[in-house]
């Protein structure tokens, strides 16, 4: 469980490049003024980061076996959970209030950045989340029991 928690990980770091892609390049901080953001550079970034290390401490694991690895890569996906539900929130309210922008070279509203990240994405990349995080939990719980 705890080999296909890792692929689990990494299927969610690689959708959350592509989010991440699309963020920055249509990130534009003269514009900011008419569209201004919802997803702070901050949060992104902590995210991001947190994600990563995760995901290192995982590895760490996985390479040497200790319980404290495991539990401490629980505590972290935590706080990556919540720094992504409270982005994903914040999304949900410019998705809903923000007409598609359509492509960026005919495109006559100024939108927020997160406006176009492609829906089934977002899902992707937060189901594959849970599902790492679960997978986490219960190879931690395991490993505890053992």
């Amino acid at each position: 469980m705890s080999v296909i928690a890792l692929f689990a990980w990494l299927a969610t770091v690689s959708a959350g490049l592509v989010l991440l892609i699309i963020w920055i390049i249509e990130y534009d901080p003269e514009f900011q003024s008419a569209a201004a953001t919802r997803l702070p550079v901050p949060v992104i970034s902590l995210h991001a980061f947190l994600g990563l290390s995760g995901l290192m401490l995982w590895v760490s694991y996985l390479l040497l076996g200790r319980q404290r690895l495991a539990w401490a890569t629980v505590c972290v996906l935590g706080a990556v959970a919540v720094l992504g539900l409270v982005m994903a929130a914040r999304w949900i309210g410019v998705y809903r209030k923000v007409a598609a922008p359509g492509p960026s070279l005919t495109r006559q509203a100024i939108v927020p950045p997160e406006r176009n990240f492609p829906l089934s994405v977002v899902i992707i990349h937060g189901v594959l989340a849970v599902t790492t995080l679960v997978l986490v939990l219960f190879t931690a719980l395991g490993a505890g029991l053992g």
